[in-house]
């Protein structure tokens, strides 16, 4: 049996499975704007390596896109992300 759940509680569930991290990433690019995945890892204060996972996790559910600039990869928020991180910040 198929069941039916709102959008803002698809992305509350989702929410719950992700990383800790998850949030400071996704309020940093909100904050700052685009960010290179080095100047972002330290801003969040996210280990790289654990970074790449959740940027990944992140662009998976459409919070966050992925652009290439020269060898950098551009990481920034979509609106989606935007009301995501209301959606979890307020509950």
């Amino acid at each position: 049996m198929v069941s039916t759940i709102s959008l803002a509680d698809y992305l509350r569930k989702a929410g719950e499975r992700l990383p800790n991290e998850a949030e400071r990433v996704l309020k940093t690019l909100l904050e700052n704007g685009s960010m290179n995945k080095e100047d972002l890892s330290l801003s969040a204060r996210v280990k790289r390596a654990v970074l790449d996972h959740i940027i990944m996790q992140l662009y998976a559910l459409g919070l966050v896109e992925i652009s290439t600039e020269g060898k950098s990869k551009i990481c920034s928020a979509t609106r989606l992300g935007d009301e995501f991180y209301d959606l979890v910040k307020a509950g």
